[in-house]
């Protein structure tokens, strides 16, 4: 399949190509993504997190996908788990607390790889940001930890209730650390969307990465839309001395397209901010559609910890100021205004509101 044909392909799926099975078409409108499902609201990557995001509007829910030791997918923020599941208050578990380092970073707690998955299924789900979401702790030990079947399963069924189509948004999280212990995830990705009927340019999904060298071996092997994940810091983990800001500009967008049908940037690599208020868009957007990709930008939360000064609200002697909601609705207008194509959100009920 040409590059062109696929791109075409993209565009025939976002205007309303019906995927058997699934209740309707994607819409023409920028998507709205449930980060981690509605995780401003239950603990991240649950099935109460993905089916709230689903009741809220979202089109797709994000999984970020690590392996077990026995070679399965599960969706969790990083294969550390000691944060975000009740791992270290199990005792059987307790001689498996080990320091690894990933992606340049030494890491102390419970990895998934260490883990088979009947082992992961025990344990329960817990409040990451327990300090900024306190409301969110009162679900703790209700969820278990999900495959990427099992949230698939959830977007189909979450589907067939709303009565609209709701995809998948896959990250693979640290590809290049995974494969140098034994532990490849691409072609286990792969098998899978085969598996679900996912493995088409045309199907509800879309496939992220930081790095760009799993991005491109996944092009080889997947006509499945890919997404190339940016910051506005550092650079991909499997580039040393790449920085992100080398790859993205205007030419530079140009060869991503070779390898990825769109851009996951920061949302302050589109809307900059200063001490005043929010600035004029920069021209990633427009350089970005220039070189055919389409731009989805990350991640809109609603607590003042996460906004610029000037879109905080409340009082900042409070104790409680970082976790109370700021303006974020006004970031979320400027972001659509600025021609984004989708929009990821903690809180997917505000991100369809503002997009109106």
């Amino acid at each position: 399949m040409t590059l062109l044909t696929r791109r075409a392909l993209t565009t025939a799926a976002l205007a309303g190509t019906l995927l058997p099975g699934w209740s309707q078409a994607i819409p023409r409108q920028p998507i709205v993504i449930g980060h981690r499902g509605c995780s401003g609201e239950r603990p991240e990557h649950t099935a109460l997190a993905y089916d709230r995001a689903i009741d809220q509007g979202a089109n797709f829910i994000e999984p970020d996908l690590v392996p077990t030791k026995d070679g399965h997918l599960v969706a969790r923020h990083e294969n550390e788990i000691g944060g975000t599941t009740d791992v270290a208050s199990r005792p059987e578990f307790a001689a498996r607390k080990t320091t690894k380092t990933i992606d340049g970073q030494s890491v102390t707690g419970w990895f998934t790889e260490d883990f088979t998955l009947a082992e992961i299924k025990t344990l329960r789900a817990r409040e990451r940001l327990a300090q900024l979401r306190p409301a969110n702790t009162a679900y703790d030990g209700q969820a278990q930890l999900l495959t990427f079947e099992e949230v698939v399963a959830i977007a189909r069924a979450g589907s067939q209730r709303a009565g609209r189509t709701i995809g998948v948004y896959p990250e693979l999280k640290h590809p290049t650390y995974f494969a140098s212990i034994g532990l490849p995830t691409e072609d286990r990705l792969v098998s899978k969307l085969k598996a679900l009927d996912l493995n088409s340019a045309t199907a509800p999904v879309f496939v992220q990465c930081f790095e760009v060298g799993t991005l491109k071996r996944l092009r080889a092997k997947t006509p499945a839309r890919l997404v190339f994940l940016v910051d506005g810091e550092g650079g991909p983990p499997d580039l040393p001395g790449v920085k992100y800001a080398d790859l993205i500009t205007a030419q530079g967008l140009k060869d991503v397209a070779v390898y990825a049908d769109g851009l996951g940037a920061g949302w302050s690599q589109v809307i900059p901010s200063d001490a005043q208020g929010l600035l004029a868009p920069t021209s990633l957007v427009k350089d970005a559609h220039a070189a055919g990709l389409q731009v989805h930008v990350w991640t809109l939360r609603a607590e003042n910890y996460f906004l610029p000064a000037p879109l905080r609200k409340g009082d900042p002697a409070s104790p409680t100021f970082l976790a109370q909601h700021g303006d974020v609705t006004t970031l979320m207008k400027a972001l659509y205004a600025a021609g984004v194509d989708g929009m990821f959100s903690d809180f997917p009920a505000l991100a369809v509101a503002a997009r109106g």
